[in-house]
């Protein structure tokens, strides 16, 4: 409860790290609005933003960030939809393939987050463990990071993880060893599977892949609103 209500209070108290310095950072990082995206993607396709429903259509999402169900309690995304560079979401099409012959299938929380976002979020919560520096930028924001867990086919549910959804606490990280077998079997499964089609898990968070490669994409500040 403790940790709720402090979460609640940075949300609420105004921060040092202001618009300006944000724009500060945007520049230096050379952060790409929607005029320059389109132009890389002009020079080079596979660098599109492609929304992942429409190249998976089985594929399950569960946008948070377009709710108040997340660490702000806020509404960050005005659009319920999940974008990936155009390479990453062909092998999220191949991860889903390899589970669907287990009976699973992939439930996706985010993927390709603004740059703006990313800053909203660092104002909300200053642990550089859960939220990504502004200084650096997130792997969201070059559209080469997703954020998901494991469900059931036939029930749609989904499977026993060691914690929910951006917990923010030791039980999310990828090797956190006290867990129940069935959690543990479920998270590792979870890691070969994605692994094995060119993902990596990050050591604090156990949802969050980033895809082999990312260097190759510019950290982006493109809205939902402006992808075709």
């Amino acid at each position: 409860m403790r940790k709720l209500v402090a979460i609640f209070l940075l949300t609420i108290i105004p921060c040092t790290f202001n618009n300006t310095s944000a724009q500060d950072y945007s520049r230096q990082l050379k952060v790409s609005g929607p005029s320059a995206y389109y132009q890389q993607v002009k020079n080079n396709p596979s660098k599109r933003l492609a929304e992942i429903k429409k190249y998976i259509p089985t594929i399950v999402l569960d946008i948070r960030y377009a709710t108040t169900n997340n660490f702000t309690h806020q509404i960050m995304y005005s659009q319920a939809r999940a974008f990936t560079r155009l390479p990453v979401v062909i092998a999220l099409q191949q991860v889903e393939a390899d589970l669907k012959t287990r009976g699973l299938g992939l439930k996706i929380y985010d993927a390709y987050r603004p740059y703006s976002v990313t800053v909203k979020f660092y104002e909300a919560v200053r642990d550089t463990n859960f939220v990504a520096d502004p200084k650096k930028g997130s792997k969201h924001n070059r559209g080469c990071a997703i954020d998901l867990s494991l469900i059931d086919l036939k029930t749609g549910k989904e499977l026993d993880m060691p914690t929910g959804f951006d917990n923010f606490s030791k039980k999310a990280s990828a090797d956190y060893p006290d867990l129940t077998k069935q959690q543990l079997a479920n998270r590792e499964l979870l890691k070969r599977v994605m692994a094995a089609h060119g993902f990596k898990v990050i050591p604090t968070e156990w949802w969050h892949y980033d895809f082999n490669g990312w260097q190759n994409y510019e950290l982006l500040d493109v809205p939902f609103s402006a992808i075709n």
